[in-house]
């Protein structure tokens, strides 16, 4: 396996349930971004789409544009987040998408891959989802996704690690330090 991007801030599904915050919505915010996007219009609202370069991304940029915004936008009318949720969250939703795709898209040409999973918890955002099927039809890849019973937060995923770890007696002394870039 070899590592063609990463983040260099948040991850997708950290912008979506902060942005969630932003919008005075209860953790976690990635599944209601979903639910309320699915009724809004994706281009009633325009943020900012990070230009980070190589295949790297970032979401901090994304996070800020939508603060900002709605800082203004609620000195004018207090009431603007609850009046336009829906549009909101499908314009933040096709935002991280649109970042998450064009680098996917740059991923593949680059590589000429010609089959794409997505996992972890933000795989089950339904928005992600069509977009990466709709990017395979386009570039004729095979795309994979996992059924939504499996679209696990990574909490989840490390917690199934240290499961198995423990038993099959993997145990380490409490002089270790956590890593998030570990390598096996």
């Amino acid at each position: 396996m070899e590592v063609l991007g990463e983040t260099i801030d948040d991850a997708a599904g950290e912008a979506f349930d902060k942005t969630a915050k932003i919008l005075g919505l209860p953790y976690p915010g990635g599944p209601l971004i979903d639910k309320y996007a699915a009724q809004g219009n994706p281009l009633a609202f325009t943020f900012a789409k990070p230009q980070v370069p190589d295949l790297n991304f970032s979401f901090s940029g994304v996070k800020t544009s939508v603060l900002y915004f709605l800082q203004k936008q609620i000195q004018q009318d207090p009431d603007f987040v609850q009046k336009n949720l829906q549009d909101l969250a499908a314009s933040i939703q096709h935002t991280i998408i649109e970042v998450l795709i064009k680098k996917l898209k740059k991923a593949i040409q680059q590589t000429g891959i010609k089959h794409v999973c997505i996992a972890g918890g933000v795989s089950a955002n339904k928005g992600l989802r069509a977009a990466l099927d709709q990017l395979g039809e386009q570039l004729n890849i095979s795309t994979y996704r996992p059924d939504f019973q499996y679209c696990v937060d990574n909490a989840g995923m490390i917690a199934m690690t240290g499961y198995y770890k423990y038993l099959a007696g993997e145990f380490a002394d409490m002089s270790i330090s956590p890593s998030a870039r570990a390598s096996w």
